[in-house]
């Protein structure tokens, strides 16, 4: 089992910069502004041969009472509880702060496996600022600087020593069979609380105010077998509406997951219908090739004639997704989950499905003989054959003569019959046609 590290620690100290440090990787959004962080991320983190998981937290109040800051805390308190050990941050620039008492009042109750980090302390390994942080009683200070690199490795030393690892053990995460689901939508429709759902616990913070979610946060979840990875994303608003620069960090780790999720759930708000914003999100997720399941949220909450005209909304604004499955949902009560993992199961299927080229071929064939392409100038397109040159979108490659001349029409009839042999559902189908090169062309 691999040792699990928690970052502990006020807000604005460097936890989500140690983290990146300790991850080598860019996963936690950084930024000088306090109270970026909001739910616990987790990452894989590696020291020579030795694997350990790390977990980065919100900025910690632990006599908060109300509000989302309660939130953050009740999120940083299940982070403690999970953790093997727990690195407590603090910042050697701003002193020993009150807050950091009752941090570590409340870590000394915890049980736990406590070291002291003193961030931002580049050249200051000899400081006399670093005695005032003996008051905490966690024992010797480490002076780090996440932002540089300094004293990190020293960290995970002390951390690391008292566990036993394999020496022959595989490092690195298993990523076979893992089928990445991101859910995307537009701010407060209940993307965390449909997570937290899922999951039977609330692992994300989920508050009636939007933008609660921040950063792309990744969950791995197992269901019948099936191992997911659960990406809950920042809500995307209309671009004239992103003012704070850290809202803009959101929608670049947005995107970013959109991009590298194999199947996107695109979450619709029942009481709002679909907005301009929600056809924006639905179009990056096409572009991005991106298998998609729609769920209308809230569905509960409306009665019958708003049901109706939500449809015609639906068909309306997203008729470019036609191929996606749609499910009416309740984020806080249980049905319409079943439906919905079967979608998301299908989506994934036909993203990957193998095509082989004889049966492409036969498909392409049998639909020129049903239907002809248009004559284009003094020639008619002729389709030869087909293959396969991708997955995740699927991409189809028909070559033949004078195929510049076949229209849009056309493309979308041949999509809909590979379509209806192969049963694909959830997920786009791109048809890229190639001419064979004329070798008379250049001659007179």
């Amino acid at each position: 089992m691999k040792p699990v590290i928690a970052l502990v620690g006020r807000p604005n100290v460097g936890k989500s910069t140690l983290f990146n440090r300790m991850t080598k990787s860019r996963d936690a959004i950084v930024a000088d502004f306090a109270g970026l962080t909001r739910d616990r991320h987790y990452g894989d983190g590696r020291l020579g041969a030795r694997d350990f998981i790390v977990i980065d937290t919100g900025g910690f109040e632990p006599d908060s009472t109300t509000g989302i800051v309660k939130e953050m805390a009740k999120q940083t308190r299940q982070a403690v509880a999970e953790a093997d050990a727990v690195v407590f941050v603090v910042d050697v620039r701003t002193g020993l702060s009150g807050q950091d008492q009752d941090i570590a009042r409340y870590l000394r109750q915890a049980n736990k496996r406590i070291f002291l980090a003193v961030n931002k302390a580049e050249g200051m390994s000899e400081s006399p600022l670093l005695a005032e942080f003996h008051e905490l009683g966690m024992g010797e200070p480490h002076p780090i600087s996440a932002a540089h690199g300094q004293g990190i490795r020293s960290l995970l030393e002390a951390v690391l020593e008292p566990f036993e690892f394999e020496e022959d053990e595989e490092a690195g995460p298993e990523e076979d069979g893992v089928i990445r689901l991101a859910v995307a939508g537009r701010p407060n429709v209940g993307k965390s609380t449909l997570i937290n759902t899922w999951l039977g616990e609330e692992r994300l913070v989920a508050y009636d105010m939007p933008g609660t979610t921040r950063d792309a946060i990744s969950v791995d979840f197992e269901r019948n077998g099936q191992k997911f990875q659960l990406i809950d994303t920042a809500g995307l608003r209309r671009k004239g509406k992103v003012f704070e620069a850290i809202e803009k960090f959101s929608v670049v780790k947005t995107l970013q997951a959109i991009a590298d999720a194999n199947v996107v759930l695109l979450l619709l708000d029942a009481t709002q219908g679909v907005s301009d914003q929600d056809a924006h999100i639905a179009g990056y997720i096409l572009d991005s090739g991106r298998a998609v399941v729609l769920a209308v949220n809230k569905w509960d909450a409306i009665d019958s004639y708003q049901r109706e005209q939500l449809q015609r909304s639906i068909e309306q604004r997203l008729a470019f997704l036609t191929f996606a499955p749609i499910h009416n949902r309740s984020a806080l009560k249980r049905p319409g989950l079943g439906p919905l993992w079967t979608a998301m199961a299908d989506a994934y299927a036909s993203a990957f499905t193998k095509m082989t080229t004889p049966v492409l071929t036969r498909l392409i064939q049998e639909a020129v003989e049903h239907q002809t392409p248009k004559r284009s100038g003094h020639f008619r397109p002729k389709l030869r054959y087909a293959h396969q040159g991708g997955m995740n979108p699927p991409i189809v490659i028909v070559h033949g003569n004078s195929l510049e001349g076949i229209t849009e029409v056309y493309k979308r009839y041949l999509e809909g019959r590979i379509r209806a042999h192969y049963k694909l559902t959830g997920t786009p189908l791109r048809i890229e046609m190639r001419s064979s090169k004329n070798p008379f062309a250049d001659k007179e």
